[in-house]
């Protein structure tokens, strides 16, 4: 069966020779402004290049590992985007550039796919109450915590492993009679006999302090005795997903602002989970008093920024929009050129971070008998939601928030008919949410602050949750438009209704792809369970193997990265072999194919600083006018940081 996804691709309008200006790079892509005080997480090879040094010892590595999530993921309410199977945000990367929080069972699954990221084998573990991760080195597990934030060194120096503190907490209770289970007896004893009388593996944990408190002040040696209690004991994953990362992408018109602030704007306040208890916290206030300890420089960890598209201020419009079609520019303003046929401007509206709210400012121009269809994909291009019909000239505003909230790209189709008509000005604006702690601040002292740019490449991402009841909130495998044989999605997950199956996704990029890449969690109880992962580049007639997720395993997750593309390729088949004998099943799934981007390249970059020293404002502007250079910036006393603007230079 041939398959094909219509992905709106780049018509162009322009002059049979173009003009100087119009030869320009229409988009620039990846834009990178790092500080030398905050350690670059952006993606997962930054990451790894930032945390994971090579050459130390494999104890070292794991303890910089666990140590990556305790600095950029403080313990709080999750994060709801019903992408994961169990609907909460489970990204190592995504997390921490986005939210900067989540709950236990989020960060050890995120630790234990950055673990195996880097090349361990790792394990969830579910105690009473709480979800930690076990890590394998030396012949055996080893227990870290990132939620809690600790870890249990042996008198050898070596860590202890979840059973090995389950093991040690029976016995105590065993020599202790009546303790187990009182946390107000467990408070009395820790407060006249301290740590030291407690089980030999926690006796040597580096982050209790005297009183056996834990950084956040929230837990302690007593919440440990009741985790380890035994009640609770058993392996079990939240279900990690992996291939977000940032990529910051500027057109003329276009202004990214990041605040070290918010407006009390989160995702879980449209139908998500519980509000995040450190929207309104400071650093080093509350259960938020240890961050300064691990490095955070942010007076606060959620922040709301914008994003804005001043649409026709881009004076490359016809060769930065995915489609630009019986179309001129008539100075500032957008017109049809041939009354008989609709105008078409397809517009892409890609961002690193998840948006809250999005509106569209225009005032329209519609000549007699004319009108302006708007319309909104979230699923590169494959269907079209109808927005508003505009039929009388005049300022309109259009509020996208119920289509794009909980999105990270979308596209509108502005369709325009009539003579002369058109937009004399149309701007597209968003609240989006980030993480204070992973933006470049600024300490007191010198700075040095790196700017990049590149490589110039976007990505269509087909993630979709595989719960088909979280279909009113997001999307869903089925809107990628997969051909599905052999495979059931009735329930949460995807599974096979015989012994095999396979589910395709086709796409089509407006660029030469570079790469495939696939994040997957998956079960496959056999030895003999199996996902092949499959990429096609000539319609199905040959398959190239990107990955095998497979067994036995009741939770395993695996990332990979496929290059060997054909030159030139612009369209693609990714397929999920599944062979069952036992139980298969896929809980995530995840797709990014990178592609050259259209028209991209560098151009000079404005970076703007503002922050507050001692009460008074400062602001440091920059152009970076080279893809990759570094500067300074002087803070005579400590900064509070503020904001961090990036648009294109004028």
């Amino acid at each position: 069966m041939r398959a094909s996804v219509i992905i709106g691709l780049a018509v162009l309008f322009a002059a049979p020779v173009l003009r100087a200006q119009e030869a320009a790079p229409a988009q620039v892509c990846n834009v990178k402004v790092l500080s030398d005080k905050v350690q670059d997480v952006s993606s997962l090879e930054a990451w790894r290049k930032s945390f994971v040094k090579e050459g130390t010892k494999d104890q070292d590595k794991a303890i910089a590992i666990w140590d990556s999530v305790v600095r950029f993921v403080h313990e709080d309410s999750p994060p709801i985007e019903f992408l994961n199977w169990e609907g909460e945000v489970n990204d190592p990367i995504k997390t921490m550039n986005v939210y900067g929080y989540a709950l236990c069972n989020n960060t050890a699954s995120e630790l234990v796919g950055l673990a195996r990221y880097a090349g361990f084998r790792a394990r969830g573990w579910n105690v009473q109450g709480h979800v930690v991760a076990d890590v394998f080195y030396d012949n055996a597990f080893h227990y870290f915590d990132a939620s809690f934030i600790e870890y249990f060194p042996k008198a050898d120096g070596s860590l202890a492993s979840v059973e090995e503190v389950f093991a040690d907490v029976a016995k105590w209770y065993a020599e202790h009679p009546g303790y187990k289970g009182d946390q107000a007896k467990l408070r009395e004893f820790l407060k006249a006999e301290g740590v030291k009388a407690g089980p030999e593996a926690m006796r040597h944990c580096p982050t209790y302090d005297a009183k056996g408190q834990l950084p956040a002040k929230t837990h302690g040696w007593y919440s440990d005795m009741r985790e380890f209690d035994g009640t609770v004991n058993n392996a079990y994953e939240s279900g990690y997903s992996m291939g977000y990362r940032v990529n910051v992408q500027l057109r003329e018109g276009e202004r990214l602002a990041r605040n070290w602030s918010n407006k009390g704007l989160h995702i879980n306040s449209e139908g998500g989970g519980s509000p995040p208890h450190c929207i309104d916290k400071k650093v080093p206030e509350g259960d938020l008093c240890y961050t300064p300890k691990w490095g955070d420089l942010s007076p606060g960890r959620i922040g709301n920024g914008t994003l804005e598209y001043d649409v026709l201020a881009d004076g490359q419009i016809a060769r930065s929009a995915l489609q630009f079609e019986n179309l001129a520019r008539v100075g500032t303003a957008v017109r049809t050129t041939d009354e008989a046929r609709p105008g078409v401007l397809v517009v892409r509206m890609p961002c690193s971070y998840v948006y809250l709210s999005g509106q569209v400012t225009a005032k329209a121009v519609v000549g007699e008998g004319g009108s302006i269809a708007v319309s909104l994909s979230d699923n590169n291009g494959l269907d079209w939601k109808k927005v508003k019909t505009i039929t009388q000239t005049g300022e309109h505003k259009i509020d996208l928030k119920a289509l794009v909230l909980r999105r990270y790209d979308y596209q509108l189709k502005f369709e325009i008919t009539g003579r002369n008509s058109g937009f004399d000005a149309l701007v597209i604006s968003h609240d989006i949410q980030h993480s204070q702690r992973v933006l470049p601040a600024l300490a007191q002292g010198l700075n040095t602050i790196t700017f990049s740019a590149g490589p110039q490449e976007q990505t269509l991402t087909l993630e979709g949750s595989t719960d088909a009841k979280s279909k009113d909130k997001q999307l869903v495998l089925a809107d990628f438009h997969p051909v599905i044989e052999g495979i059931s999605n009735d329930k949460p997950g995807v599974s096979l209704a015989g012994g095999k199956g396979t589910l395709t996704f086709p796409v089509q990029t407006p660029g030469d792809i570079t790469a495939v890449r696939i994040g997957t969690f998956f079960r496959a109880r056999d030895q003999n369970d199996a996902w092949a992962v499959e990429a096609s580049f000539d319609d199905g007639k040959t398959w190239k193997q990107i990955t095998k997720c497979e067994g036995p395993a009741n939770f395993l997750g695996d990332y990979a990265t496929f290059t060997d593309v054909p030159k030139g390729a612009r369209a693609a088949l990714v397929r999920f072999a599944g062979a069952q004998k036992n139980t298969l099943m896929l809980f995530n799934v995840r797709v990014d194919v990178d592609y050259a981007a259209p028209a991209a390249g560098f151009r000079p970059v404005k970076v703007t600083y503002v922050w507050d020293e001692g009460g008074q404002e400062k602001t440091d502007v920059h152009l970076a006018d080279k893809p990759e250079e570094t500067y300074t910036i002087t803070c005579a006393a400590k900064p509070v940081m503020e904001s961090l603007v990036v648009e294109l230079a004028k």
